[in-house]
């Protein structure tokens, strides 16, 4: 399996998250195929629809569904979950939903949800904020990969027979080969390798707002270069509020970058990231030919005097 071999080498997890600034979940009961969107229950036509009308927007959208077993009975006009988050620091919020129309998620305006303004999600579905627990995806999309079916759904039931609220099974978080994969909402933190007993932990650090770094891939709110960055700050700084730190800017381009991370009391870091290449060869997923994954490797980590803040 693909998760045996990245564990087996030690493959670092910093900088492996998917990036999307908002993300909109749906609930689709059933079975998922590869692309769940458009091989699932749900109107493949509205799949292709919301692939199309989040593309470039920063909103990235998939299905979830209650963990347990998933047999392949249609249920027609079914009263669905809907939830969206904004992931970027300073605006992080989850608002939810429910509709038997899922048709009227067209009606959206995805860039300005993409941007972090929840209004049209308010109007069209009249959303609310989210007051419960934070969720907890799980992958558990087997037919993309079967890793994520093996390790995720048993982690998906054993949190939810546990009583963790929030907890559902999601279709894609990228990087197969991390299974268990989870993804926390409204924080944006992705993990990889997740065990049951470290997930509490995650979700107890969310409510008290703090990030756990530890098996952490990165917030979804950054690019790779930015992920690993924020993350080699506050292991450095022992920096472990939520909101604290931001990705200011990025400079360079591939396979070097200079990332400025900045602290929401002033502080600034300069942090080189260099793009590597895993060696030995290793699958990124199972089935997939052998292959060199991309990785991002912390080369410095440099605060900022005052005067280069300014300059």
């Amino acid at each position: 399996m693909c998760t045996t071999v990245s564990r087996h080498l030690d493959e670092p997890l910093a900088g492996t998250a998917a990036h999307a600034t908002t993300w909109l979940l749906v609930e689709q009961p059933g079975p998922w195929g590869v692309r769940a969107l458009t091989s699932s229950h749900l109107d493949p036509a509205l799949g292709r629809a919301l692939e199309a009308a989040a593309d470039g927007t920063g909103v990235r959208v998939a299905l979830i569904r209650r963990p347990g077993r998933h047999a392949d009975r249609r249920r027609e006009a079914r009263e669905r979950h809907v939830y969206v988050a904004h992931t970027v620091p300073g605006n992080v919020w989850l608002r939810h939903a429910t509709t038997t129309e899922p048709e009227r998620l067209l009606d959206l305006d995805f860039a300005a949800l993409g941007q972090g303004a929840h209004h049209t999600f308010d109007a069209v579905l009249r959303g609310r904020p989210h007051t419960g627990d934070p969720l907890a995806l799980v992958c558990t999309n087997g037919k993309r990969d079967r890793c994520c079916a093996l390790l995720g759904r048993p982690l998906a039931a054993e949190l939810a027979a546990s009583g963790v609220e929030g907890v559902w099974e999601v279709t894609h978080l990228g990087g197969h080969r991390f299974s268990p994969t989870l993804l926390v909402l409204p924080s944006g933190y992705a993990y990889g390798r997740a065990e049951a007993h470290h997930v509490k932990e995650v979700l107890q650090g969310v409510r008290e707002g703090r990030v756990v770094v530890e098996g952490c891939r990165g917030s979804s709110a950054w690019e790779r270069p930015g992920q690993a960055a924020e993350l080699a700050v506050r292991t450095t700084v022992r920096e472990d509020t939520a909101e604290a730190l931001t990705v200011v800017r990025t400079d360079g381009a591939a396979p070097r970058w200079d990332v400025t991370v900045g602290h929401t009391d002033g502080r600034r870091w300069r942090v080189t990231v260099a793009r590597g290449a895993s060696l030995p060869p290793r699958p990124e997923s199972c089935g997939a030919p052998l292959g060199s994954p991309a990785w991002m490797d912390v080369v410095a980590v440099r605060e900022l005097t005052a005067a280069a803040r300014v300059g």
